[in-house]
Parts: structure tokens; C-alpha cells; sequence
């Protein structure tokens, strides 16, 4: 499943649904999100049960500010609709997987 880019308009539709949801909070100039970024497309592609969403910090500030997003990037896990983890900094795909998993 394609990654989809999470904004204010599209985010009731994408995380009210009962799957497993990974948002990845990230900044074009941010390097460690660079380097997160291709490991969630990957683990979007590899688990077509879990929704898979970027948001861009820069344009969605108050998607930012309404999951406490200090620092980028910034991995949270919303299961049935409620925050399950939440995980600042760049992981590798083996603990994103364990966030997702948990």
C-alpha cells in the first residue's frame, strides 16, 4: 500500500478506521527523517495491514501541535483510534516494526 500524505482535511478518514495506523512526522531538511523516510515506504509496501502516513510539519502545524511533536521525526501508532506509542528520533525498522507490533 502506498504511503499517504496525511493532512488536517484527509485525518478523520484515515484514522478512524480499525487498522493499525503509523503517522511519521517528518521535515524536508530534516536529515534523520531522511533517513527514516525510506524505511516507512518500505514498511508500507512489506505490511499492507497497517495505514501508513507522513505529515509534513512545515504544513501541517496543527496536526503537529495536536500530537505534542517537538522533534522530527516523530513515529506515533494509533490503534482503534487511540495513541499506542509514540517515538521521537530516527529508528531503525526493526523497533518501528516493535512500535507497530506492541
Amino acid at each position: 500500500m502506498a504511503v499517504i500524505k496525511l493532512t488536517s482535511k484527509n485525518f478523520d478518514i484515515i484514522t478512524s478506521g480499525d487498522r493499525t495506523v503509523l503517522l511519521d512526522f517528518y521535515a524536508d531538511w530534516c536529515g534523520p527523517c531522511r533517513m527514516v523516510s525510506p524505511i516507512v515506504d518500505e514498511i508500507s509496501e512489506e505490511h499492507p495491514e497497517y495505514v501508513v502516513a507522513k505529515v509534513n510539519v512545515d504544513e501541517e502545524p496543527e496536526l503537529s501541535a495536536e500530537f505534542d511533536v517537538a522533534s522530527i521525526p516523530t513515529l506515533v501508532v494509533i490503534k482503534n483510534g487511540k495513541i499506542t506509542a509514540q517515538s521521537a528520533g530516527a529508528r531503525p525498522k526493526a523497533q518501528i516494526l516493535a512500535l507497530l507490533e506492541g
